[in-house]
């Protein structure tokens, strides 16, 4: 069979990246940031990085025999790559819910966007912020808002006592403080 007709396979699977799925009917809440650099991101690969592969790969079609030409089998790749994180962006941004955490600053009570300190049974403090799905880096101490840990402190105010779900069994967490981020000076309210 001839090569153009067949599929080029990297022995990868083709579907989009495995990030938790969000609840059935839900919404894909995100912050005002967050939203701005998944955006920055989808314009970068579209307007900077995809035509600079294209054109790599079009140079390297000229060269002559395709099946042996790394430039242009990797270049092919990458495009593949590219595409398929602009179509995963793309539906992340058009289903997306921006919500700016900062509307709640000085509240006590615990919704999307807070940083949350509280201490367990044995009291030890952590503190976690409630960030959206496609934000949320745990490193930098944030939880996606559908978390164990979000979802049992979301609607909580500061001094309650929460019944976190563990692989170990149910555990006993207190809320000590909440906040938010300041209101951007010159923010216009919605």
């Amino acid at each position: 069979m001839n090569k153009a007709f067949t599929r080029e396979s990297d022995g990868e699977d083709d579907d989009e990246p495995a990030l938790p799925p969000l609840p059935a009917g839900g919404k894909n809440y995100i912050t005002p940031q967050g939203y701005a650099r998944l955006r920055a991101e989808l314009l970068g690969l579209i307007d900077e990085e995809r035509p600079k592969v294209v054109e790599a790969v079009h140079w390297a079609a000229k060269n002559g025999d395709r099946s042996e030409n790394g430039d242009y089998l990797y270049g092919k790749k990458r495009l593949r790559e590219i595409d398929r994180r602009v179509r995963f962006l793309t539906k992340r941004l058009e289903i997306a819910e921006v919500t700016d955490p900062s509307v709640h600053h000085g509240g006590e009570q615990v919704f999307f966007g807070a940083t949350v300190t509280y201490a367990d049974q044995e009291g030890v403090e952590r503190t976690v912020t409630i960030k959206g799905i496609d934000e949320a880096e745990s490193s930098q101490g944030e939880v996606s808002w559908i978390s164990p840990i979000a979802r049992t402190l979301l609607r909580a105010r500061v001094g309650d006592v929460l019944q976190l779900p563990t692989p170990a069994g149910v555990q006993e967490i207190e809320v000590l403080a909440v906040s938010y981020p300041a209101p951007s000076p010159g923010a216009a309210s919605a």
